[in-house]
């Protein structure tokens, strides 16, 4: 009988430590409806050396950690094109160098004030110039926001930071007083140049070819080394070359996002950066000396207080520079105040050449390493309330009027001139439907001003923007801009301005119908259903379904599907939207919404004929369609009235029909 050779693994009981904890710290933060990240970070705490010490030895969580920070920024450069990247490329000079450079010098002065050495102060500052990448694109994603112009901007901010790390770490050591000459900067900074180039020749000609060759094998496992190979192959050039591993785990991202595979690449890398990314939070969490904090809660809640303050100011002052609303800027700035993953390595770093922040030592490395790991604790909410906190502070603030259009009734306003208002516009440009833009971005402002395209300046939540686009005589509203956050406003504000206007607009998720319709939306348009909508459509035709078949069966899921709107505004907008002639123009459905004036009263209590020279030409109610009602007809909550008059007329009558919007 063979004898049983037992083989013992490293640190195999620190890594199962690691797992079993983190999994019961993420169900917890998932039952009290907190981000994993939290749990995350607490569970490091809890089993780091300086706690329950199941983990003393840190040397592998550290190099797991580093696998998942890779991992993490590779799925990002997915995600974000190069031609995402490209459409952004002022808002990361202009918007992250700003950031960057303010962070830097405020903390600088205020440390130099405080007779911190020059060497230190700038070390210090540049510890709390970099933001975490890793929790705040990821919440951002988690949440649906990363095309929002928040999340944009500060996905430009934190790629400036990733840059400028390089920058940085070539500084420590001349901060240390080591020699380090202009000439070895260079060389450091013109490998970093080559290696983008080479990532962009990359992106264009060699790997989209290499995956169509790899997925024609129909191998599951050999797309995804294929897909690992060029994640972590481009990290270690990166690292070979003396720059960031993060710039090159993100630059690998945006090779594989070229080719038309990107979306199973994305796919089959997601549950390895899971895994791995849970063990960077729980090794920053380690980090954490629990005796420190209880010594000197003061001193470690005083300078997180001022890095949130700064981080404030500076990235503010980022995205105002760029020409963005206060909204926008201070929803950005919220959620990158804190300290970012890369401040850690930036940190030891400069321990290993005898730099600390503040000059202080070990207490300034303590004390830097709790106020960071309480920041990244607070991101969750930060980001999570950014939109609404940046909402409240903006409509205190005073803004310029904005310039009205002329001469615009019957009109569809716009919100948002992304590829879908782009091409909404050019549709209705084409066939003469009076139409104009709302947006606040400047790279869109530009880019319609140089083709002559009506529209307004400005945030659509505020009423004198709304004002300045007609929306007292306008026929629709068009919300296709994708904020998830600030759409219901903008819908309570059109509906309390023009209770007769018809209110278009998009969402992500089925399941925000419902709250949008409540909040005045007559049309609601779930891409989450739109897209199961066209793979069912595809599905039945590669199976010789008839088309009308097809056609039945696809109006059955949305009947099913759009659950609230079922049976209700929809087939009165089609007698709207049917014909584009003057007579469809000055046509509208009214929704008649509980708690209306006009609601309870007869067509001819309403005098909607005579004293708003207004004609009712059909009822909706329910399923039911009542053609040319009687003086007599008693109109009922949910009612939806199909009327013909001149805009002007619409907005005399809109106290019939207006109710107080929603509280938020």
């Amino acid at each position: 009988m063979m004898p049983t050779i037992a083989v013992s693994l490293p640190m195999l009981n620190e890594v199962v430590a690691l797992f079993v904890v983190s999994v019961g710290m993420a169900y917890a933060c998932y039952r009290l409806k907190l981000a994993p990240v939290t749990g995350f970070l607490i569970a490091g705490v809890l089993i780091g050396p300086n706690a329950l010490g199941f983990v003393q030895e840190q040397e592998l969580v550290d190099m797991l950690a580093e696998i998942g920070v890779i991992l993490l920024l590779f799925t990002i450069g997915i995600e974000f094109s190069l031609e995402k990247v490209s459409r952004i490329r002022k808002a990361i000079v202009v918007g992250g160098g700003t950031q960057v450079f303010l962070t830097v010098l405020l903390v600088t002065i205020g440390l130099y004030w405080m007779d911190v050495d020059w060497n230190a102060a700038i070390y210090t500052g540049c510890l709390v110039a970099l933001s975490s990448t890793a929790i705040v694109l990821g919440l951002l994603s988690e949440r649906g926001e990363t095309d929002t112009p928040h999340g944009q901007l500060s996905l430009a901010i934190l790629i400036f930071q990733d840059l400028a790390i390089v920058l940085m770490v070539l500084l420590i050591p001349l901060l240390s007083g080591e020699a380090t000459t202009p000439a070895a900067i260079g060389a450091v900074l013109l490998k970093a140049v080559a290696l983008i180039a080479a990532v962009l020749l990359l992106a264009r000609k060699g790997v989209p070819w290499m995956l169509e060759a790899i997925a024609r094998t129909n191998r599951q496992e050999l797309f995804l080394l294929t897909v690992v190979a060029i994640c972590f192959g481009t990290a270690a050039i990166s690292s070979i070359m003396g720059v960031s591993l993060a710039l090159g785990a993100f630059l690998a991202g945006l090779i594989v996002s070229e080719s038309r595979f990107s979306d199973q690449a994305l796919s089959e890398i997601l549950p390895l950066k899971t895994v791995f990314n849970a063990v960077f939070f729980v090794s920053v969490g380690m980090l954490l000396d629990l005796s420190f904090l209880l010594s000197q809660p003061l001193l470690v809640g005083g300078t997180a207080i001022a890095v949130i303050v700064i981080k404030l100011v500076t990235s503010w002052a980022g995205v105002a520079v760029l020409g963005y609303p206060t909204r926008v800027a201070v929803a950005a700035s919220i959620g990158l105040a804190q300290i970012g993953e890369f401040s850690f390595v930036l940190e030891r770093a400069g321990r290993a050449v005898g730099l600390s922040p503040a000059g202080m030592g070990d207490a300034g490395s303590q004390t830097f390493i709790a106020a960071a790991v309480f920041l990244m604790l607070i991101t969750p909410f930060q980001v999570t309330n950014a939109p609404r906190l940046a909402a409240r502070f903006a409509r205190k603030q005073e803004e310029e009027a904005p310039q009205k259009v002329s001469g615009l009734e019957d009109h569809v306003i716009i919100v948002g001139y992304g590829e879908a208002g782009r091409r909404l516009s050019r549709v209705l440009a084409e066939r003469g439907v009076p139409f104009t833009v709302v947006e606040l971005s400047p790279s869109h402002l530009n880019a319609m001003k140089a083709q002559g395209i009506p529209h307004v300046v400005g945030d659509a939540l505020r009423p004198h923007i709304l004002e300045a686009a007609g929306i007292r005589k306008a026929k629709m509203v068009v919300v296709v801009m994708n904020d998830p956050a600030v759409a219901p406003g903008i819908i309570s504000q059109a509906r309390f301005m023009n209770p007769t206007v018809q209110i278009v607009v998009r969402t992500r998720y089925l399941r925000s119908t419902e709250s949008l319709q409540q909040r005045g939306a007559d049309i609601i348009v779930p891409e989450e259903l739109e897209t199961t909508v066209r793979i069912f459509s595809h599905v039945l035709g590669a199976y010789m379904i008839p088309g009308e078949e097809i056609d039945r069966q696809v109006k059955l899921l949305r009947e099913h599907d759009y659950g609230v709107m079922r049976g209700s505004i929809q087939e009165a907008h089609l007698m709207v939207l049917q014909g584009l002639d003057e007579d469809g123009l000055h046509t509208r459905a009214v929704a008649v919404r509980p708690g209306a004036p006009a609601v309870g009263k007869t067509l001819q209590d309403l005098a909607l004929r005579r004293t708003h020279q207004l004609t009712v030409i059909a009822v909706r109610r329910g399923t039911r369609m009542i053609a040319s009602p009687a003086g007599d007809f008693v109109v009922e909550p949910n009612d939806r009235l199909v009327m013909i008059g001149s805009a002007e007329r619409f907005a005399a009558c809109a106290d019939l029909f207006r109710v107080p919007p929603p509280t938020p």
